[in-house]
């Protein structure tokens, strides 16, 4: 998800492919925040029946949703068959046995393969800031949501990152960091998007290395590479590299080189229709003044 700039799926797909095998090692941000995020469900009074996990990655929100909702189905998706794949080894024998185990489905987030109102939960942990129109992801969410569904969601604020973009400017206006969609516009396309009584906040962490290497090797690891439509054809040379260490070096604070990471957490409820005296749907006709 980012500003102006349109991500080559295919280039996307490929990359988190390549990192389902290293992707668990290294995503210590991810799976914290997925633990956040499932024990703030824990204040929320929802039981759904089908639950969707909307970019899954290695399924590391499976157990604690299974958990919170053992009697509900979870459909897992993901635009990367490698990570589906690897999603699948977490599933134990006995949920196989008894048939429990969740639905693994490849696909991507603007354009869900699933059917209109057949989702009571829709969770996304740290996956939207891969889409290239946010409203449209939502108003995917919005169709296949169940009227009283409820949305879920991680995703990352402007601040993330905000040390390695400074390092990589690039003369050439060529950007190798994205740029993310602030936590105020995200409440607004919600709202845009017909869901009411959104509810958004932030948390910041920060990571620390040794070296600015050891933060491109953290990002390559869980997938996060460059994977705009306009980036460089060529690999970055070991000048431009060289550069990229040097400009970092400015960030380092007690021996140690931060990279922050601002996340934002949000949830909005798909109003169930108004009803009238015989249970019909009530349809509100607004009239149109007269100059």
């Amino acid at each position: 998800m980012s500003e102006n700039v349109m991500f080559d799926k295919r280039a996307v797909r490929r990359s988190f492919d390549r990192a389902s095998s290293t992707y668990d090692a290294a995503a210590v941000l991810q799976h914290e925040v997925c633990r956040r995020s499932l024990e703030r469900l824990d204040f929320i009074r929802h039981q759904p029946a089908r639950i969707l996990d909307a970019g899954c990655g290695t399924g590391n929100a499976w157990k604690g949703l299974g958990a919170r909702y053992p009697a509900a189905r979870i459909i897992g998706l993901d635009l990367a068959p490698g990570m589906l794949r690897q999603a699948g080894t977490t599933v134990s024998w006995r949920q196989r046995l008894m048939r429990r185990a969740p639905l693994a489905v490849c696909g991507d987030l603007e354009r869900l393969p699933l059917a209109t109102g057949s989702i009571d939960l829709a969770w996304s942990n740290l996956a939207l800031q891969w889409v290239n129109a946010l409203p449209q992801s939502f108003a995917e969410m919005r169709r296949v949501l169940a009227p009283g569904g409820l949305f879920m969601f991680t995703t990352f604020g402007p601040d993330t990152l905000k040390e390695l973009r400074a390092a990589q400017t690039d003369p050439d206006g060529h950007r190798h960091v994205s740029r993310f969609i602030d936590m105020h516009d995200i409440g607004d396309m919600l709202v845009g998007c017909g869901f009411a009584d959104p509810v958004i906040d932030m948390e910041t962490f920060t990571l620390t290395y040794d070296d600015a290497r050891a933060v491109m090797r953290d990002l390559k690891s869980i997938g996060a590479h460059n994977a705009a439509t306009d980036r460089p054809s060529a690999l970055s040379g070991k000048q431009w590299l060289a550069a990229v260490e040097r400009k970092y070096e400015v960030f380092r604070r007690d021996g140690k080189l931060p990279a922050t990471f601002e996340v934002i957490y949000g949830h909005a409820w798909l109003p169930a229709p108004r009803l009238g005296p015989g249970g019909k749907p009530v349809i509100e006709i607004k009239a149109v003044g007269r100059s």
